[in-house]
């Protein structure tokens, strides 16, 4: 099911499956959201629970008992329901089954809350242990945008701002994280666009600042992506293409280690939430028009 949000200026869809976004619509028809082309990636707006990218042997540890999980949990996959609905906002949660538990043995309660005000949509995620012991889990958003995104202008044309200098994490030719890292570099806070720049999967910054904005000096239209609680901010397109997109991810925690199958109770940056406790973490997509 989609459900359609709306305010004077925008207009918003996130479907039920994975409670991802379809859409971000300003009101003279401009889209800013990737369309799920699957000839490059058939997302949009990927939700990452309970973990951030890929496992080695796509498995953990876990108070010795080994479990197999895919590449960014099983969030995006689930159908959630649609709690909290008004004109302006929906707040739509799935819960753990015993297809999750097999996977993941944790009990939980999982959402994604979306509210629109102004030119920018809000969106905040919550997880609630419904358990009896402390559950550790990693979080992260997967948004696609349309680049570009005005007619005259091409990718390499357009330049994502940052606000401080970072370091790039490196991975292996597997995508998992390696010991490497190395300073990122900047060009007066700016990094042009090139296709080729994610010929090498992902791009994946240590502490960047907590927001991020893609538009194009030539032009008017970009957004701005903050994420106030989020450390890591993954830059990504399919690699060796022209995609006509490029995905701005902000990570609370990262994949897992080439070579190690991590134990989920030791692995740093996943967060810890005790029984009966809720976890919340909120981001926004600002448009610029």
């Amino acid at each position: 099911m989609i459900i359609t949000l709306k305010n004077e200026l925008l207009s918003i869809q996130v479907s039920t499956t994975g409670a991802e976004l379809q859409a971000i619509t300003t009101t003279d028809g401009t889209e800013y959201l990737w369309d799920g082309d699957p000839a490059y990636w058939g997302n949009r707006a990927a939700n990452l629970f309970p973990y951030v990218g890929r496992l080695f042997e796509k498995a953990y540890l876990l108070e010795g008992q080994r479990y197999e999980l895919g590449i960014h949990g099983f969030l995006r996959f689930a159908e959630t329901l649609p709690r909290q609905v008004s004109d302006t906002r929906v707040y739509l949660e799935t819960e753990s089954t015993d297809e999750t538990l097999a996977q993941y043995p944790f009990p939980f309660r999982a959402g994604v809350d979306y509210r629109l005000e102004g030119r920018t949509l809000h969106i905040a995620y919550r997880v609630i242990n419904t358990g009896s012991k402390t559950m550790y889990f990693g979080l992260g958003g997967h948004p696609g945008f349309r680049v570009p995104l005005e007619d005259g202008l091409a990718f390499e044309d357009y330049e994502l701002y940052f606000e401080q200098p970072a370091r790039r994490l490196l991975i292996s030719d597997a995508c998992l994280m390696t010991d490497e890292s190395q300073p990122f570099s900047l060009s007066g806070g700016r990094l042009p666009l090139r296709h080729d720049l994610f010929d090498h999967d992902a791009i994946i910054l240590d502490n960047p600042g907590r927001m991020v904005t893609l538009r194009s000096p030539k032009g008017k239209r970009g957004i701005t992506l903050r994420h106030p609680a989020m450390p890591y901010l993954g830059l990504w397109h399919k690699p060796h293409t022209a995609a006509p997109f490029v995905c701005l991810e902000p990570w609370l925690s990262l994949p897992g280690r080439e070579g190690v199958v991590e134990d989920l109770a030791l692995q740093p940056g996943l967060a810890h939430l005790e029984p009966g406790q809720t976890y919340e973490n909120p981001w926004s997509i600002e448009v610029l028009k």
